[in-house]
């Protein structure tokens, strides 16, 4: 990479302040669920790419993005299928790919030439314009977040936007408030945040749970503490480095989590933080009795001390009487099977299952879903099965940079990462059984950081190498 002149420095640091900013922003407007939010969103994304490209233009640095290029491919090649459901396609290639689609329109007009895979062009546009966006942010947080220091910083970043949103969850719930204070919708004693759905706000709250206990990780002394002069300072330095705020933050965000009553969320967060919390003892080399102590104090703390006082065995209580007989989200995964049937290689088309369902469902469904409550059968149906798999590979490839990054480096910020990545993808890959969490655009963002999160620990310098790197640049030659 060129040295870059101070003017191109300043605007290449400003969008990755402005990155994080959106970050922060993400959730406030009701998960940006809206469309006044998420065109915000796009816009700012696009943007945001606009100004990179500028500063790539004087600065060149796109071989710095090697390591993250299959990431960036996969999801690309993602979005080019995307943009292939929308767009006209000769009807010869329609009956390839998808029979029925083409019967669909040579029985409507039988001299047609042209025809959409999609069930429903108008909202996969709307779903392309959102992908796009999502693209060019996980671009982005490559890109910009290129260093330690600005990597911790994200982190903190995120942990902080957790923690406002489940302090204004939880302050709003014990309120008593008829309607939420922005907007006026109508309030309950369930915490919801900037979301209108509890499941989206308890699953947002698990992924920065997440990026803080790696925080937690990445902070911890590999050194052991001799006398109780050197526990003293230890603790002092504790608390001055900013450790106890964290901890304080992660135990503001499990207060939000439980009072969320979303089950699925706080059973995710709980199974994750323990399958993660055994492969860390297993796989981190070198690791210290604080690692150990750390993820104890977690789940016992956390749950059995602060989870009682906010409502943690009301939750047990709705785990213990959930009864799929009261509910019909079995019935919808069994006649979306069908859909997926009849559409297997080309789906439906992104944003259509509610206009495609109710041609499969039976009569014992009486309710109207527009979402499927379940991501995977989703994705299945909105754009099949070849794109699924497409999105599996990137998802388990990024688990397994997660896992060796967890295994490998010797760096503390990295291994704490590490562990924030694999926690975060095995409670996502839980939550997405029960519900349609990545169609809400702040959630579906910071999974795809919690991704990018794993290639970063995987491939990024350690602060030190880097520091070398840049000294050894400095010298004359």
């Amino acid at each position: 990479m060129t040295e870059a002149s101070p003017r191109i420095q300043r605007l290449e640091r400003g969008l990755f302040y402005a990155l994080l900013v959106l970050l922060f922003w993400l959730p406030v407007p009701l998960g940006s669920h809206r469309p006044w939010a998420w065109a915000l969103l796009e816009v700012w994304a696009f943007a945001l790419l606009g100004g990179w490209l500028l500063v790539n233009a004087y600065s060149p640095r796109l071989q710095d993005l090697k390591p993250f290029a299959p990431l960036l491919g996969l999801f690309a090649l993602f979005q080019v299928w995307v943009g292939l459901q929308v767009l006209p396609l000769p009807m010869g290639l329609m009956e390839a790919i998808s029979p029925e689609r083409a019967a669909h329109f040579l029985t409507a007009d039988p001299q047609a030439a042209l025809g959409t895979l999609s069930l429903d062009p108008n909202q996969t546009h709307i779903g392309l314009l959102k992908g796009l966006s999502y693209w060019c942010l996980l671009f982005l947080a490559v890109a910009l977040v290129n260093t330690p220091q600005r990597l911790k910083l994200t982190a903190l970043v995120i942990v902080l936007t957790g923690t406002f949103q489940a302090f204004y969850g939880v302050l709003l719930a014990l309120s008593g408030s008829e309607t939420t204070w922005i907007l006026g919708f109508p309030n309950s004693t369930i915490a919801t945040g900037g979301f209108r759905y509890k499941n989206h706000f308890g699953n947002f709250l698990v992924l920065c749970l997440c990026f803080g206990i790696g925080l937690l990780i990445a902070s911890l002394s590999r050194k052991k503490a001799g006398s109780l002069r050197e526990f003293l300072r230890g603790t002092l330095a504790t608390l001055m480095n900013g450790k106890a705020v964290v901890r304080l933050c992660l135990a503001m965000m499990v207060i939000g989590l439980v009072m969320s009553h979303s089950r699925m969320a706080n059973t995710a967060f709980f199974a994750s933080l323990s399958i993660t919390g055994v492969l860390g003892l297993l796989l981190i080399r070198k690791k210290s009795r604080s690692l150990t102590v750390l993820l104890a104090s977690l789940l016992v703390i956390d749950l059995f001390i602060v989870g009682s006082w906010f409502g943690v065995e009301k939750l047990k209580n709705r785990l213990e009487n959930t009864s799929f007989t009261q509910e019909t989200r079995d019935e919808v995964n069994r006649y979306g099977l069908a859909l997926i049937e009849q559409h297997p290689l080309a789906g439906t088309g992104g944003g259509s299952f509610y206009s495609a369902f109710p041609s499969v469902k039976g009569p014992e469904i009486q309710t109207f879903y527009d979402l499927a409550h379940n991501d995977y059968l989703q994705f299945a149906i909105e754009f099949g099965l070849p794109a699924m798999v497409l999105l599996g590979i990137a998802v388990l490839w990024s688990l397994m940079h997660a896992f060796s990054a967890l295994r490998e480096r010797r760096d503390s910020l990295m291994q704490g990462m590490a562990f924030a990545a694999v926690m975060a993808i095995i409670a996502e890959l839980i939550m997405l059984l029960t519900d349609f969490h990545l169609q809400a655009p702040a959630t579906a963002i910071y999974f795809l950081l919690c991704l990018a999160l794993a290639w970063q620990a995987r491939f990024m310098q350690a602060e030190n190498r880097a520091l070398t790197a840049q000294k050894k640049d400095a010298l004359p030659k």
